[in-house]
């Protein structure tokens, strides 16, 4: 299997993250928009990593850090590429992306029903820790 392709998004390349969010992703977030999109490439511009295959978008991830904090977020492949390690090469830079930074443990976002997605986060090492539950408030 050909090794995906892995860079820092660029602002050219929101149009194609939105359209793929709404194919490949798992339900959708307050920030699913351009302008979310463009906010978080100006303040970070290496946390939204792309994978390509065959100059196409297969699959994302989202590595902020905050200076604390290790986040992921929006990892998602596109069904025609899935099990073909996209995932992990994705979770691979991500993480080494972190490390450079100083972050010392990464937390991912996996939404409670999505069985195929924390099969793939287990696969990555990663497990939920059941004594914390997130609290949210939108701010708009």
């Amino acid at each position: 299997m050909e090794t995906p392709r892995i860079r820092p998004a660029a602002r050219s390349d929101i149009d194609a993250v939105l359209r793929f969010w709404r194919e490949a992703a798992e339900g959708t977030s307050i920030s699913d928009d351009a302008e979310g999109l463009t906010r978080l490439l100006a303040r970070d511009p290496g946390a939204l990593l792309l994978a390509e295959r065959e100059g196409r978008v297969a699959g994302t991830v989202i590595a902020g850090f905050d200076g604390w904090r290790c986040h992921l977020y929006r990892l998602a492949v596109a069904p025609a590429y899935r099990r073909q390690g996209i995932a992990r090469a994705l979770l691979a830079a991500a993480e080494a992306r972190f490390a450079a930074l100083g972050g010392r443990r990464g937390d991912a976002m996996v939404l409670r029903d999505n069985a195929r997605a924390q099969h793939a986060w287990r696969a990555a090492g990663y497990g939920p820790e059941e004594h914390w539950r997130r609290w949210v408030k939108p701010l708009a």
